[in-house]
Parts: structure tokens; C-alpha cells; sequence
């Protein structure tokens, strides 16, 4: 049985929720996971005055209600599995190490930032900077999957150095901002600025691209490993065009004012 959590009134200011995460309440009982601490604003307070709390021992936290001021749920999880049924606020899953978060609704800023492995779904809309590296560091998700459904704002995979991102809906400017490896996939495109400074790493477009001219053009093909990513999604539910009687794909080198080793591909259907 997992552990449920009903909002019960709204925080006038967001709350710090760090103890929100599997690792945390695992083993406590339902009077312990209530009294664990929370911050709104300068107050600590327990968790109770905010929310109503069902079960107790277990990996698996559910959550119900407009949580768009809730923030930091899910940090530095790894393991078991976090539900939410709404919105969710900043910093979902940062420094995530494992396990499964899954969001039925929008979620706000830095989704999975700085993220060593795991896996998280949102079903709705996302901000920005999703599987970055926080302000000041170098190094953004290391490893893991990051599934947006809808759109997603700037600077998606800022830094990332490894990991998968899909965005299903449009992503804003600067998608792949100093990117350092992994994969963003863009099923709806991007804004302006895709791939700027980006050092290594792979993003993938099924829609044209304004690229920037610090790209250049290489070859149209279908990479073996486009292949091998396709069918890898295929199991989360996305189909990423990969066939050679669909189309190919038009490969792009750069950022060449720092790097050629990055590339940009951008799906060409057949006519």
C-alpha cells in the first residue's frame, strides 16, 4: 500500500519539501511521516499542516492536489516510486540517483536537474531547465529519461552530460544550451538558439529547425544508433521515425564556435 498525501490547504509562500522522496519515509511510521519537517518560509513546520496522510512503510509516495508551490519533490531519490495527480512545483527529482517519478498534470522549473539516473514522466506542460545543471555548475543529468508530453520552456539539457530528454510539444530557445552529451529529442521542434555552444551530444528534430550558422551541414542518413534509440522508445510509447522508406535524417555539425563534435539531426519525411 502506498503512502498517500492529499493538499489540504494552499502554502502562501512555496514550500521546501525535500522529504518528499522514498528514501526518506520508507521505513517511518504514519505519526513519524507526518511530523517530518517541512519550510514555509522561515517556519518549520510538519508536514501535517499541509497535508492529509494515508499509509505508512513504503517505497511508493502518491500525491494529490495543485502543488504548484511544492517544490523539491523527489530530491536525490533512488528508489522506489513518487505519483502525482496535479501540478507539481520547482526542482522535481533534482539530484535524482534512481527510481520512477510520474506527474499526471504540468510541473514547473528544473525538472530533474543535475539527475544521476532514474526515470520521470510528466503528462502535462514543463518550465525550463529540464535535466540542467543549476546555476554555476558545469554538469547537468548525467544518465536516466526524462519524458515531457507537452512543451517545455528554455534551456532543455543545459549542460546535460548524459540521459535521454523527449519533449513531445514545442521546447523554447536554446534547447541543448552548452550541451556535453545524451540525447534530446524534440518530437514538436524548438524555438531559436537550438544547439548553442554545445560541445558533444546528439539532438534530434521531427520538425525544421532555425539553426543557428555556427551549424553546418554534413550527410542525410539514419544512424544505426537512431535505430537502436527508436526501438528503445518504442517501449515507453513513442514512435521516433528510424526507416529508410519513411525518410532520413539531415545531420548538422557544431556548435562550431566551440565544437564539431555535436550534431543536430532534423527528420526530412519522404515527400
Amino acid at each position: 500500500m502506498p503512502i498517500t498525501f492529499h493538499l489540504k490547504r494552499q502554502p502562501s509562500v512555496p514550500l521546501e519539501s525535500e522529504v518528499f522522496s522514498p528514501d526518506v519515509m520508507a521505513e517511518l511510521t504514519n505519526t513519524e511521516i507526518r511530523a517530518l519537517t517541512i519550510y514555509h518560509g522561515k517556519r518549520q513546520l510538519p508536514i501535517s499542516d499541509f497535508f492529509d496522510v494515508e499509509g505508512e512503510r513504503s517505497e511508493d509516495l502518491v500525491m494529490h492536489g495543485a502543488m504548484h508551490k511544492v517544490r523539491w519533490i523527489g530530491r536525490a531519490m533512488s528508489r522506489g516510486s513518487i505519483t502525482v495527480h496535479g501540478t507539481v512545483g520547482m526542482h522535481l527529482g533534482a539530484y535524482m540517483k534512481g527510481g520512477r517519478i510520474e506527474v499526471h498534470g504540468n510541473a514547473s522549473d528544473w525538472i530533474g536537474a543535475e539527475m544521476k539516473n532514474g526515470f520521470i514522466h510528466v503528462h502535462g506542460n514543463a518550465g525550463g531547465q529540464i535535466g540542467a545543471a543549476y546555476r554555476g555548475s558545469m554538469q547537468g543529468m548525467k544518465n536516466g529519461t526524462i519524458i515531457i508530453d507537452g512543451s517545455a520552456g528554455l534551456e532543455v539539457g543545459m549542460r546535460m552530460r548524459r540521459g535521454t530528454i523527449i519533449v513531445g510539444g514545442p521546447a523554447k530557445d536554446f534547447t541543448g544550451l552548452q550541451m556535453k552529451g545524451g540525447t534530446i529529442v524534440l518530437m514538436s521542434g524548438a524555438e531559436i538558439r537550438t544547439g548553442a555552444w554545445m560541445n558533444r551530444g546528439t539532438i534530434i528534430s521531427l520538425k525544421p529547425l532555425q539553426l543557428m550558422p555556427t551549424f553546418v551541414r554534413s550527410v542525410d542518413a539514419s544512424p544505426m544508433f537512431v535505430n537502436v534509440l527508436a526501438k528503445n522508445l518504442k517501449s515507453l510509447g513513442i514512435n521516433l521515425p528510424h526507416k529508410a522508406s519513411e525518410g532520413t535524417y539531415r545531420q548538422f555539425a557544431g556548435d562550431l564556435s566551440v565544437s564539431d563534435k555535436g550534431e543536430i539531426l532534423v527528420w526530412q519525411p519522404v515527400a
